[in-house]
């Protein structure tokens, strides 16, 4: 596991910032307590904050001060900004948040994000036949909704288990597709 720290930050934003193409979007999930620390070491690394964006997930996650509901969204953009394609997005993204189950009940991870989520994001910073890049894969479910939106995607996760999840989801939805 990586440890969430401004040189961590720098070294995969660069790199992120690196491949991106020019005018490409960028869209960070985070919470409350990485926020200030993303916008700043990203807009430092070169990137435009365009705004945040919350992700309503109807369900809360018990907390000792407040019980939380919501993610931050931060919405990036490298070079001349280019608008969304659906101007009509609200920044607020109600989409419920449901896990993946194993065979045993268990999540298949703790931090998923729903492909219809992933949709929205993609559908709107991205042309059919773009790519796609999640550098954080997890189990797939940005790829899964590049899939399903006609567009090519590269996935990178580091832990093999998830790779193997993510791969056996992609290919489910190619078969049905």
């Amino acid at each position: 596991m990586f440890e969430n720290n401004d040189t961590h930050v720098k070294v995969w934003g660069s790199k992120l910032y690196k491949v991106l193409k020019e005018t490409g979007h960028c869209y960070i999930m985070t919470n409350h307590k990485n926020l200030q620390e993303y916008i700043n070491v990203l807009t430092d690394v070169g990137f435009n904050f365009v705004k945040s964006i919350i992700w309503d997930k109807g369900n809360k996650i018990m907390g000792q001060y407040y019980m939380s509901q919501f993610e931050y969204v931060l919405f990036f953009r490298k070079g001349a900004g280019v608008k969304i394609n659906n101007c009509g997005t609200s920044d607020i993204l109600s989409i419920p948040n449901k896990k993946s189950k194993d065979k045993e009940g268990k999540n298949l991870h703790d931090t998923e994000k729903p492909v219809e989520l992933m949709k929205i994001l993609i559908e709107n910073s991205s042309k059919e036949n773009e790519i796609v890049f999640e550098p954080f894969m997890g189990v797939g479910s940005t790829c899964i909704a590049s899939l399903l939106l006609n567009r090519q995607y590269i996935g990178v996760e580091l832990d093999e288990k998830y790779f193997k999840i993510s791969e056996e989801r992609i290919n489910l939805i190619r078969l049905t597709k």
